[in-house]
């Protein structure tokens, strides 16, 4: 076992001291990121960040209720700190304990934790293990903030991000996007050390953009980036809002847009929408920006649910807007089994934004991932190598224009050409290979994983009559997830 490892399964251990004070696991990792916070400062010698009168070594040092009192101080104080990255962790930061005992444990046994070993491994992988650890507590609700990180690396690595790109994640979640991104960056030029200078200022400074909606959720992506020597880059922003427009344009966007309707039935509010001003549906809104944000000749690889794919109306005008502004030449249709909800159906669309505004997609190229796969789960987790074959198919230029080989009728790697698409009305929901879903899921063996397959379904069929319904009556359902919202 790794040190880091060692580290993370010690700390998680820890959660089991706070059920005494009521605390899930959720805000157990928040209530972390503040003591880590102050703890990683002083063992990288950078407290000179922090007011001289609220450091780690103040606080680990007193007892009882005294050290309990200036905890709940410090958070108010450092929420107020001129530091602009301090300030952004703490602010309206509120702790959940409760009991002197227990904040007690948690500092001492930070302070014994071996922090020479994991600053050599690295503390961003440390904090990274922690989200993990919480996103696989289905309970927490935490795992629609943590996409699969073999499924992140996969398109990493087809996306190729190079030193001195904007790269963008409109949608940021903990940052495992932008971490994925620098992380490949630093491999390939010796931790930034064959930039120059001012190049690797860029890097750790202006190169990654992003926006987190959900603030507890910002509060850790700012963490997840500053372990990883990343300074800000993620707005804790609505990006369908107005102040998504102020998001840079970006050079490559990767990211998984939150799926589900806006709370409420809300609508983007967005000035510079004309395809999905209209609709609630989050996913048809956060692809209209992402095409918007590509600067010319831009890559994006995003994942989106089925619904995208097949969704008449507003839904079919995107993808025709897509497909003239971009060429959208591969489609990856994913597992079911592999998000929080297991019966959500996904895919990966890699685009790339043309120079001109009408017809950039002269044809798409869909792998087909799901038909015929396991059951993905506790069981039987999603690895690195189940995208070996999707990878070698999808080839070395990241702009999807590698020589392909269509397979056939019974491969899993098909081209359709675009009078093929305009013949299906623009519908991109192509599959071809016998689906045996209903076969696989019926391997599950743990309880956890046979009860998530069945609220999945329930959630799939329920978002399939809400669109439907919206697309006959669009005010009756704004009346109803209002009364919704009210009735929560």
């Amino acid at each position: 076992m790794s040190t880091t490892t060692d580290i993370v399964a010690k700390l998680w251990s820890l959660c089991n001291v706070l059920r005494d004070d009521g605390v899930t696991y959720n805000e157990y990792v928040t209530e972390l990121t503040y003591l880590l916070f102050l703890k990683m400062l002083e063992e990288t010698g950078r407290e000179e960040r922090l007011p001289k009168d609220w450091r780690w070594g103040l606080l680990a040092k007193r007892e009882g209720l005294e050290q309990l009192d200036y905890y709940k101080a410090m958070l108010l104080e450092l929420g107020k700190a001129k530091d602009a990255l301090v300030s952004a962790i703490f602010i309206d930061a509120q702790t959940r304990l409760r009991k002197p005992t227990n904040l007690k444990a948690l500092t001492s046994n930070i302070d014994q934790l071996d922090w020479f070993s994991a600053r050599e491994e690295g503390l961003g992988n440390l904090y990274e293990g922690l989200l993990e650890k919480n996103a696989a507590d289905k309970k927490s609700g935490a795992g629609q903030y943590f996409t699969p990180r073999p499924l992140i690396d996969c398109i990493v690595r087809l996306m190729q991000p190079q030193p001195g790109e904007v790269i963008q994640d409109p949608a940021g979640g903990t940052a495992g996007f932008l971490v994925a991104a620098d992380r490949y960056i630093k491999d390939h030029t010796d931790d930034l050390y064959t930039l120059t200078e001012q190049q690797a200022f860029f890097q750790r400074h202006n190169a990654f953009s992003g926006a987190e909606l959900v603030p507890d959720t910002h509060r850790l992506s700012m963490m997840n980036l500053l372990l990883h020597g990343i300074e800000g880059g993620m707005e804790n922003i609505d990006t369908l809002s107005p102040d998504g427009e102020s998001l840079p344009k970006a050079n490559l966007i990767l990211t998984n847009p939150p799926f589900g309707t806006k709370k409420g039935g809300g609508r983007p509010t967005r000035s510079d929408f004309s395809i999905t001003a209209d609709t609630s549906n989050k996913q048809l809104a956060f692809v209209e920006h992402i095409v918007r944000a590509l600067a010319p000749g831009g890559r994006a690889a995003v994942v989106i649910p089925d619904n995208v794919l097949f969704e008449d109306n507003t839904g079919r005008r995107l993808r025709t807007w897509l497909m003239d502004l971009c060429d959208l030449h591969t489609i990856l249709r994913l597992p079911t089994g592999i998000f929080y909800a297991q019966g959500v159906k996904t895919n990966v669309l890699f685009f790339r934004r043309g120079k001109s505004a009408k017809g950039n997609t002269k044809a798409v190229w869909v792998y087909d991932m799901r038909a015929n796969a396991p059951a993905y789960g506790k069981t039987r987790p999603l690895t690195v190598a189940d995208f070996a074959d999707f990878e070698k198919a999808y080839g070395a230029d990241a702009n999807g224009g590698s020589k392909r080989r269509d397979g056939g009728k019974d491969s899993r790697w098909r081209k359709f050409d675009r009078a093929a698409i305009s013949g299906r009305n623009d519908n991109l929901d192509i599959s071809w290979l016998r689906d045996t879903e209903a076969e696989a899921e019926e391997t599950l063996t743990e309880p956890e994983d046979i009860a998530a397959a069945i609220i999945g379904h329930l959630k799939a069929a329920l978002e399939e009559i809400e669109t439907l319904s919206e697309e006959l009556e669009p005010d009756s359902v704004e009346e109803a997830s209002a009364v919704a919202e009210v009735a929560e």
